[in-house]
């Protein structure tokens, strides 16, 4: 039966005023710092973790590491900011799909350390569970401490899962210039469905997303040249790529906004 109560709240938990809701309406503006990490597997092993839907994996990917800031457009998150800041590890896989579309990517996996991040990443198709990324920042000062964006700098980022370690990455900057890697570079798309436990013996059917991003700003990135491992995990399905090798990366800053999703 529907309800007769009157919500604002565009997610749970729904409450009259919807000051509560967990996650407002887009648009969602995001400003971070990334390492980005492209790397080359075998391609018949992402199989496991690339729907037929999409296409075929085509032996590239990507990790990115990113430091996000995050906010409305009544930007009331930056004065509080511990509903403003996370920190995620994206694993995004190229595909070649299928009817001569563009190449784009699928994310499989990503972990994330804040719910709100979760539940805005779920809506756009991104399968964010929750996990610990470290990654070193770059700061504009010329200081041992800094990493500044420029050759010789090194920088180094993990995630773990569970009190796992999962992944692994190290990054020396030659201070060139580098092209857009990974989800910067294309497309990428996710899934979204969830179970109908009036049902509970049938599995959700997932629809494919991906973010509707406008409003880009990138300053440039910087190069670098990496090293990368992913580790086995008793749950995490990342090592079935097999063996891993980095190919690129990159370092540093952009912002974006979100105003929706769009269908893949």
């Amino acid at each position: 039966m529907p309800s007769s109560f009157a919500s604002s709240s565009f997610t749970p938990p729904f409450t009259a005023s919807g000051r509560s809701a967990l996650v407002q309406a887009p648009p969602w503006h995001y400003a971070g710092w990334l390492v980005n990490v492209a790397f080359e597997f075998d391609a018949a092993l992402g199989a496991a973790l690339v729907p037929p839907e999409l296409g075929n994996a085509t032996g590239q990917g990507c990790v990115h590491f990113a430091d996000w800031q995050a906010c409305g457009d009544d930007g009331h998150e930056l004065l509080d900011p511990v509903y403003a800041q996370y920190r995620e590890t994206i694993v995004v896989l190229e595909i070649a799909p299928p009817q001569g579309k563009d190449t784009r990517f699928h994310c499989p996996l990503i972990y994330v350390d804040q719910d709100i991040s979760m539940l805005r990443g779920w809506l756009q198709g991104w399968p964010k569970k929750i996990g610990r990324t470290w990654v070193t920042r770059s700061l504009p000062l010329i200081h041992p401490a800094a990493a500044p964006l420029s050759a010789g700098s090194r920088l180094g980022a993990s995630l773990s899962v569970k009190e796992r370690r999962l992944v692994d990455a190290r990054v020396t900057l030659t201070g060139e210039k580098a092209a857009r890697l990974g989800f910067l570079s294309a497309p990428a798309v996710g899934a979204i469905g969830w179970p109908d436990l009036t049902q509970p013996q049938r599995p959700a059917v997932p629809r494919f997303l991906r973010a509707d991003i406008i409003d880009r700003v990138e300053p440039g990135w910087t190069a670098g040249i990496a090293s990368l491992h992913f580790h086995e995990h008793p749950v995490e399905e990342l090592a079935s790529l097999g063996e891993v090798r980095a190919t690129a990366a990159s370092a540093g800053w952009m912002g974006i906004t979100v105003r929706g999703a769009l269908a893949a």
